[in-house]
């Protein structure tokens, strides 16, 4: 399980993308609610399910849209993944989440997502 912080529009692929979108969602006044999201890899895709429908029920992400995850390079707890946005060609967006069970801490979870979609592309 995973804390979705909700989307934030990037012009840039790359770790900056994963700050920009921490520092944008974290220094909001008042902050948002975190939605406790699961959180799902395969290779077909990263799934997003919001079992108690706060913000949406599901989203699923194709491997193709997904390009890049990471770390904040701030804060080891939180993690993201660039896609490209639904309906355009040249829009991505990026989506934040916080580490909520240290069983399943953000750097492996951005590991598994490395390994399982992002390296079939290579």
């Amino acid at each position: 399980m995973s804390a979705f912080n909700g989307p934030a529009e990037v012009q840039v692929l790359c770790l900056k993308a994963i700050a920009k979108a921490t520092g944008a969602t974290l220094g909001r006044n008042p902050r948002p609610a975190a939605t406790v999201v699961q959180f799902k890899v395969t290779s077909q895709g990263i799934t997003l399910t919001d079992s108690q429908r706060r913000v949406f029920f599901r989203r699923h992400y194709p491997v193709s849209s997904v390009t890049f995850s990471s770390i904040d390079p701030k804060d080891r707890r939180v993690f993201g993944f660039v896609a490209k946005k639904p309906g355009s060609l040249a829009e991505n967006v990026c989506h934040v989440f916080a580490e909520l069970d240290p069983e399943q801490p953000a750097s492996a979870i951005v590991n598994f997502i490395n390994k399982v979609m992002l390296s079939q592309r290579r």
